[in-house]
């Protein structure tokens, strides 16, 4: 007898623990959101009444339409706030809202599976193919029931939705209830109310900070008030700041800038040309802070009383000017508070105070405060009531002296502490330092910087610094070129004459929304300290007396391009600039232009101070839609005339003894 073969036994398997537990959500995706700065770690930075516009990709599996908003409101509300996003191109969706106050807001995206929008697209191909789509039009038709039973809805929502209901009741046939069904104003009602299936909000909400217009859009003019006599024999006072306000007025600055305005020390003060044996009657240098008379919340007595400097922020504003002051966390080794919280500074062993150093660089007559260890916290109060003090008496604009050598965790704290009291105090750094240092304070609060552009002179340089500045730098980090300032007396300046200035000048206030001059500027003063990037008799170790007629001078050209910034709202926001080929590498052109087109300038600018530059280049005739042969109408900003440009290619001359900059504003056909 055969042996049957052997019957297989089952295997009996143990349960398995359950592992992860599905919970489906995520169906939708929404990723690369921007403006999004590291990772929502920073905010991004708009100004009171801009369009924010977001955005992000945004997809789902398979062949389901989607939907989005975003999602916005301020940080101290509790209700969102929502606007609608739309498809752009390859799942790359986009949407906009308005900022209003100048406050911390917050936003992020919500998006969905739209049923009646994919169910909507179904029955239109169906049909276009000649398909039966009665049951289709019935699955409509619950879609809209269903809608009708959501919970939550308004009182206004639930009527509209049940009468759509109740119209598609009495409807005898399909083709009735789909006319009805894919109405507007059916589509408008499902949009805002109907099934969000698979709801996914992102990962994160992103903060944004709103400040007034002024951190993005101002003018600045830096004088030191002792000289404001006019007399280097005697010390000036604020009221001879306000005799000096309608000519910086005149020249169209809104901001007026001053050094540090704090009693000086007598130890270790510098003399002329920053001589460390300074003379009978040598004022010493303003950075060196400090005295028996007070510290940072004191004024300098040769300069008046605290009420002299409220009636000097009055008359200011009448003219239409912000005073800035300078912050600078530096202590004359006679400040108050060394003797009153020995605790704040550095000691050397022998126990001498330590010296400020830049090695080889010292700074005898200045020490520094040290942020930790004992210090923590009471400096950095003593630091912000500093602050807050100068704020009670009309301050709301602070540049902030040499900010990267101090901790960056001290500043956080700083700023958010003034605008938690103030949001429209505005904090410029002053750091020439590495990029990285500069762009982390402005991602902490800054609301303005300092930038490389002193040292940005040819056209390569100046296009790559700017485009960078732009790009999403532009999100968080707003420029102020300075084309000079009382530490540097750039090369470039030291031997380009008049023309240069001009260039240099047109070149901040029109490639920047924030520039800035130190005076003396505006009178092509350049006389270096020999070999060195800095003034012969700086005006930061003397009183110095000023002829701001002097033969030669720009005011006229300073004038015009404030006046022209203040008419023109391209020049308001830097984010905006279009380089353009030009084909000689000493001009260089540009487009400034709003994003509705509305305003829009070309400008020109020969680099070189000392030679006649020619250069064919082109008029962006294709961002109004005329074609290459057509034309448009152009203004000249400063001379005032109107001509056309015929056609997309023309030719300039740019001589630095007549003309080395052209700014023009084109008037597009209609």
């Amino acid at each position: 007898m055969k042996a049957s073969a052997p019957r297989p036994t089952r295997r009996k398997t143990a349960a398995k623990a359950p592992g992860r537990v599905p919970d489906g959500g995520g169906r939708v995706t929404i990723e690369a959101v921007w403006p999004e700065v590291d990772g929502g770690r920073a905010a991004a930075k708009r100004v009171v009444g801009d369009i924010v516009t977001v955005t992000a990709d945004i997809f789902t599996d398979g062949h389901e339409k989607v939907a989005a908003d975003i999602l916005y409101r301020l940080d101290s509300a509790r209700d969102w706030l929502r606007a609608p996003m739309r498809l752009l191109e390859n799942d790359r969706w986009g949407g906009s809202f308005r900022v209003e106050e100048n406050a911390a807001y917050r936003y992020t995206i919500e998006a969905w599976r739209d049923p009646y929008a994919s169910w909507r697209e179904e029955v239109e191909k169906k049909r276009a193919a000649g398909q039966d789509v009665t049951l289709e039009i019935a699955e409509g038709v619950h879609l809209a029931q269903r809608a009708s039973t959501a919970p939550a809805l308004s009182p206004t929502a639930q009527a509209l939705l049940d009468d759509l209901a109740a119209r598609l009741d009495t409807l005898a046939d399909a083709e009735a209830q789909w006319a009805l069904l894919s109405s507007g104003e059916a589509a408008t009602l499902m949009a805002a109310h109907g099934e969000r299936a698979h709801l996914t909000r992102y990962d994160r909400e992103l903060p944004l900070w709103v400040d007034r217009p002024a951190a993005r859009f101002s003018a600045w003019y830096e004088l030191f008030p002792r000289s404001a006599s006019n007399d280097p024999g005697r010390h000036g006072t604020f009221d001879d700041v306000i005799a000096r306000l309608p000519y910086v007025r005149d020249l169209g600055f809104d901001v007026l800038y001053f050094p540090p305005i704090h009693p000086i020390g007598t130890t270790n003060r510098k003399g002329k040309n920053n001589n460390l044996k300074p003379a009978p009657g040598d004022p010493g240098s303003v950075y060196a802070i400090g005295s028996p008379e007070g510290g940072h919340d004191a004024i300098h007595p040769e300069l008046g009383t605290l009420d002299d400097f409220r009636r000097l922020v009055a008359a200011a504003h009448e003219h239409g000017l912000e005073i800035a002051l300078d912050f600078a966390i530096n202590c004359s080794p006679d400040h108050p508070w060394i003797k009153a919280h020995p605790e704040w500074f550095d000691w050397r062993p022998d126990g001498t105070i330590k010296f400020a150093e830049n090695p080889p660089k010292k700074y005898e007559d200045i020490v520094n405060v040290h942020f930790y260890g004992e210090a923590l916290p009471s400096i950095w109060y003593a630091l912000r009531d500093a602050v807050l003090f100068w704020v009670d008496a009309g301050v709301r604009i602070f540049r902030v002296d040499n900010p990267h050598t101090k901790p960056l965790p001290f500043w956080a704290w700083l700023i958010a502490e003034v605008n938690d009291r103030d949001p429209g105090v505005i904090f410029l750094a002053e750091a020439f330092t590495r990029p990285k240092m500069m762009k982390k304070l402005a991602k902490i609060g800054y609301q303005q910087s300092y930038t490389y552009f002193t040292w940005r002179n040819t056209k390569s340089e100046l296009v790559d610094y700017v485009t960078e500045l732009a790009g999403e730098m532009g999100e968080y980090y707003r420029p102020n070129f300075f084309a000079n300032t009382p530490d540097i007396n750039p090369l470039f300046l030291q031997t380009s004459g008049r023309a240069g200035f001009v260039a240099r000048a047109t070149l901040a206030a029109t490639l920047s929304s924030s520039w800035g001059i130190y005076n003396g500027f505006e009178l092509c003063e350049a006389t270096p300290l020999p070999g060195r990037e800095e003034y012969l008799d700086s005006e930061k170790y003397e009183i110095k007396a000023w002829d701001f007629d002097r033969e030669g001078n720009i005011r006229d050209h300073v004038a015009a391009l404030n006046r022209i910034r203040r008419e023109n709202a391209a020049l308001t926001d830097f984010r905006n600039v279009k380089f353009l080929n030009a084909w000689n590498d000493n001009v260089l052109a540009y487009l400034r232009m709003t994003p509705a087109k509305d305003n829009a300038l070309l400008i020109l600018v020969n680099l070189d101070p000392h030679n006649v530059q020619t250069a064919d280049y082109e008029v962006p005739l294709w961002e109004f839609g005329v074609p290459d042969h057509g034309w448009i109408d152009a203004e000249d900003l400063i001379l005032g005339i109107r001509f056309t440009l015929n056609g997309k290619i023309h030719r300039i001359t740019l001589d630095p003894d007549d003309r080395p900059v052209m700014i023009w504003r084109l008037i597009p056909p209609g």
